[in-house]
């Protein structure tokens, strides 16, 4: 038979995928762990995976592979999608995507396969990516192709002898490295918030804690004073503000294939690095590099989100945002409180405010006033001429 790689998620739609498709051919399953997964969960993924006919299953650990190729750079440029979203599961999708798609030719498979349907941005991701770095790969969607219903799914796999407890759980929640995404019927409409029991974490600590997140390059290399990998940072700081029912939001953006599209997301960690970030940037960077650092970091945004991310002008904008980070180094001062936080300050030998040249405020000593009345004169002047001419 001939070998098929099934990018498996252990939901209705890629269990069909793999009952139907081990009909036709020798189905190796593989999932990509992207942060979020228990230890548990992953070996119910695969006993599951096996009880629908695969013929090996793999799950592939690329939580530090995700944040060294993306996530790290979502910090460097400070992004969230509509000044809202950090690009949780789009971002992970890419990840993915790649890390199957190269399992798939690591084994020598001539087909694969995703659990997509034809309305969604995750579709696009999964080929275009796929077709770019293994083009002589088919690319097969059961659900996409015959338009399939939940319904009609369950029908075929109870016939088929997989009679599992198939209900669509109220609220659709894919956790994460970067964030937790949830739907709900709320999110189909543009009117009522997602309740308060739809999102994973619930409040479990009042009053405020401090803690303390350190910099190095624009890295996250400290939480609390304890050094860690950046990605280790990230899962503990998103452990201690998640008592706090930190980072909830709802993300209204454009789809891919053109609609718009509104999803819950919790992203307690991601949110407070972000912002702490951005602060530290804006005493230890000039005011050039944080406007085009800005642009350019929305333009990354952008086309990660839309699946762009092969294209090696991400890897010029990424060269950028690297660089720009060679003085982002330093402590940042965050308060958690009950479902939001404060950004107290920071501490840096790069703090630009800090320098002996001059002082922000009433006292200065760099320049005279008559200084100052020069230039204000001459930068005044290409507004003067225009008025001038156009007589305004």
């Amino acid at each position: 038979m001939k070998k098929l790689v099934i990018a498996y998620s252990g939901g209705l739609d890629t269990s069909y995928c793999a009952v139907s498709l081990s009909k036709e051919f020798d189905v190796h399953a593989v999932s990509v762990n992207t942060g979020g997964f228990t230890t548990e969960e992953i070996k119910n993924i695969e006993s599951n995976a096996y009880k629908m006919g695969v013929t090996t299953y793999k799950n592939i650990d690329a939580v530090a592979t995700f944040y060294n190729k993306v996530v790290k750079y979502l910090i460097f440029g400070n992004v969230l999608k509509n000044a809202t979203y950090p690009l949780s599961v789009s971002a992970e999708r890419i990840i993915q995507a790649i890390e199957i798609i190269e399992y798939a030719k690591s084994i020598n498979a001539e087909y694969i396969a995703h659990g997509s349907t034809g309305a969604g941005n995750d579709q696009v991701r999964f080929d275009m990516i796929f077709q770019t770095l293994a083009p002589g790969i088919k690319i097969i969607t059961p659900i996409r192709d015959q338009k399939l219903t939940r319904q009609e799914e369950i029908d075929y796999l109870k016939s088929e002898g997989i009679d599992m407890p198939w209900e669509k759980s109220k609220y659709s929640v894919n956790k994460g490295l970067w964030g937790t995404s949830v739907g709900g019927v709320e999110t189909l409409k543009s009117e009522k918030p997602l309740p308060n029991q739809a999102y994973p974490s619930q409040l479990e600590k009042e009053g405020e804690e401090k803690v303390t997140l350190t910099f190095k390059n624009g890295e996250f290399v400290a939480l609390n004073g304890i050094e860690n990998a950046p990605e280790v940072n990230i899962e503990n700081l998103n452990t201690m503000a998640s008592k706090y029912a930190i980072g909830r939001d709802i993300h209204v953006g454009d789809t891919i294939v053109g609609t718009k599209g509104r999803v819950g997301f919790e992203a307690a960690a991601a949110l407070i690095t972000v912002k702490a970030h951005h602060l530290l940037e804006k005493h230890t960077l000039t005011k050039w590099q944080l406007q085009h650092k800005e642009y350019l970091s929305s333009f990354y945004g952008m086309h990660l989100h839309e699946g762009q991310y092969l294209d090696p002008v991400m890897r010029d904008t990424e060269a950028f945002l690297q660089s720009s980070q060679k003085m982002v180094s330093g402590d940042v001062t965050v308060t958690l409180k009950p479902y939001h936080f404060s950004l107290d300050g920071i501490v840096s030998k790069h703090d630009l405010m800090s320098s002996a040249f001059s002082t922000y405020g009433e006292e200065n000593k760099a320049w005279t006033a008559d200084d100052a009345k020069g230039f204000i004169k001459i930068i005044g002047n290409q507004n003067k001429i225009y008025q001038q001419v156009n007589k305004i």
